[in-house]
C-alpha cells in the first residue's frame, strides 16, 4: 500500500484519501492460550477498576489503498480484546477511532485537554472517541462515522455540526496500528466555540458530572503544540502538519 508518511519520528503515518470504504469481516480467531490470557488480564483489570465495561468495539484487520480512496477492513469485538496488548506474542489489536477538527475563522483548529475524570488526564487531542459497531444488520460506513464524529464534537465541545457537513481530512495509523479517521467541521467564530464549550461545562457541572475536556484552545500548527502545557496524542502533530500543508496549497 502506498502511504504518505508525515512524521516518521513519531511513528505515525498520515494517509491522504478522497474517500473511505469499510468492509466487515470476522474477528481473527485466538488460540486457547491467548484467549485464556486475555480473560485473565481483563478480570484483573476489572477488579482494579470496577468501572471498566466490556462493551462493543471495532478493530481494524486490514488497510489497503484503492486508487485515491482507502479500504478499511474491520471486525466487531469488545474492549476485553485490547487486553491482548499485554500478552507477549499475541496478535496485534488495532483500534479504530474518529475525531472532528473544528476550525475557527483564522484557520486554527480547536484541541481539547482530557479532564481528570478520564483515562488520560491532561492529554491534548481532537474531540473524538473509539468507533462503535452498528447494530446487527446495519452498515458501518462513512455516514455512520460522520454521525459518531458529530456526536463526539457535541458531547465534548458543545458544538452541533450536521454529519453531512463534515469532510474527510485524513486517516492516521499510529501506535499498535490504531487507525484514526479525522473529519473537518465547518468554520465557526472562536467566540462561538468558546461560548458553547462554557455552556457545556456549566451544564455538566449542574448535573454533577465532570466534562470529558477541561480546557480547549485553538492551535495553528504542530509547532504551536510546544506552547501547550501537557502531552498530546501521537497523531496530533503530524495531522496538524498535514492540515497546514493543505491550507498553504489552496
Amino acid at each position: 500500500m502506498t502511504t504518505e508518511s508525515i512524521s516518521a519520528q513519531q511513528g505515525v503515518e498520515v494517509l491522504a484519501a478522497t474517500g473511505l470504504q469499510l468492509v466487515e469481516t470476522a474477528a481473527p480467531a485466538l488460540s486457547a492460550e491467548h484467549e485464556a490470557a486475555m480473560d485473565r488480564l481483563w478480570e484483573q483489570a476489572t477488579r482494579a477498576n470496577p468501572s471498566l465495561f466490556d462493551g462493543p468495539a471495532v478493530v481494524c484487520t486490514a488497510l489497503a489503498r484503492q486508487g485515491q480512496a482507502v479500504e478499511l477492513t474491520w471486525a466487531r469485538t469488545t474492549y476485553r480484546r485490547f487486553a491482548l496488548r499485554r500478552v507477549p506474542g499475541a496478535p496485534v489489536v488495532s483500534s479504530v477511532f474518529v475525531t472532528v477538527a473544528q476550525p475557527v475563522e483564522d484557520g486554527r483548529l480547536v484541541i481539547g485537554r482530557m479532564s481528570g475524570s478520564t483515562a488520560a488526564p491532561g492529554r491534548w487531542q481532537l474531540p473524538g472517541g473509539n468507533v462503535e459497531p452498528p447494530q446487527p444488520g446495519q452498515a458501518l460506513d462513512e455516514a455512520e462515522l460522520r454521525r459518531q464524529g458529530a456526536k463526539e464534537l457535541a458531547e465534548e465541545v458543545g458544538v452541533d455540526a450536521a454529519p453531512g457537513d463534515l469532510t474527510l481530512l485524513a486517516l492516521t495509523r499510529g501506535e499498535n496500528g490504531n487507525i484514526g479517521v479525522h473529519y473537518l467541521a465547518p468554520v465557526l467564530p472562536e467566540r462561538t466555540v468558546r461560548a458553547r464549550f462554557a455552556d457545556l461545562v456549566e451544564s455538566e457541572a449542574s448535573q454533577g458530572r465532570a466534562p470529558e475536556l477541561d480546557e480547549i484552545t485553538p492551535v495553528a500548527s504542530a509547532k504551536a503544540l510546544e506552547l501547550v502545557d501537557g502531552q498530546h496524542v501521537d497523531y496530533l502533530a503530524p495531522l496538524l502538519d498535514r492540515y497546514t500543508a493543505g491550507r498553504s496549497d489552496e
